[in-house]
Formats: structure tokens, C-alpha cells, sequence
């Protein structure tokens, strides 16, 4: 009897287990980090990083003239959508929790840096995704904004 009732239960359970993975809900803060290109001789647009998740799918391009690259992303196949204005005050709990100084300072000049961070705060009515790159020990802010 009790044989048959733990069998029952463990039926159970694996039968709610995709159901339960199904409704999870994206994280409230999550980084996705990348590293740069490492050969930058052709000019264009390369893609440096590419990550997918149930949640979105998120790209590192790269626009590369004369050698030098500049960082950019896109999310869902899509470029962000600038964010108006700064980022919010209410991201800087994520972005901590990330190794990200608050207030991020924004990079002077084209995006590039020894590595990139895509910082996500999915706490807004929109998700914000943030790129940083690293420059020396500080990560600069590129670039920040909403998906289309």
C-alpha cells in the first residue's frame, strides 16, 4: 500500500514537473557576459556574442572600420530601443548585484573594452537591457534600452 502511494506521488510529480519549468518567470536580475572579437582586419559588421534563452536572444555585434571595433547589441533580432534619460535608480540594486558601479558611468567613445556584460532588469514594466564594456577595472555603460 504505502509502495503504491509513493508511486503515485512520484507519477505526479514528474508529470507537473514540465508544467511547473513552463511557468517560471524570467529572473529579476540576471548578466550575460562576452568576450571581444579577437580579429578585427575586416571592416563591417561581425557578430561578437550570441546567447538565447527562453526569455529572449540576445546579440553582441560589432561594427568594425579601420581596425577598430565598436560594440552594440540586439535583442530578438532587434536593436534596443534607446532608453530616455538615465538609467533608473531603481536598476542599481541589479546592477550591483552584478559588480556594476551605481551610478554607471557611460564610456567616451566607441564601445569596446577587454570584455562585455549584458546586465538585464526585468523589475520594470519593460525589461532593461544594459551593455557595459570593461575598461581597465571599470565597467562603462554603452548602451541601454528596452527590446521592440
Amino acid at each position: 500500500m504505502i509502495k503504491a502511494l509513493c508511486a503515485a506521488a512520484a507519477l505526479a510529480l514528474l508529470a507537473s514537473g514540465p508544467a511547473l519549468a513552463a511557468e517560471k518567470a524570467a529572473p529579476a536580475c540576471a548578466a550575460v557576459s562576452f568576450k571581444p572579437l579577437i580579429n578585427t582586419a575586416n571592416d563591417g559588421e561581425m557578430t561578437a556574442g550570441h546567447y538565447k534563452s527562453r526569455f529572449a536572444t540576445i546579440d553582441l555585434l560589432a561594427r568594425i572600420q579601420g581596425g577598430q571595433a565598436s560594440y552594440h547589441l540586439r535583442v530578438n533580432n532587434q536593436p534596443v530601443k534607446p532608453l530616455a534619460g538615465e538609467i533608473p535608480k531603481s536598476s542599481y540594486k541589479c546592477l550591483n548585484s552584478k559588480h556594476v558601479k551605481t551610478p554607471p558611468q557611460p564610456v567616451s567613445g566607441p564601445c569596446d573594452g577587454s570584455r562585455f556584460r549584458v546586465a538585464i532588469d526585468s523589475t520594470a514594466k519593460q525589461k532593461l537591457y544594459m551593455l557595459f564594456a570593461l575598461k581597465g577595472d571599470d565597467w562603462k555603460l554603452c548602451e541601454a534600452g528596452t527590446a521592440s
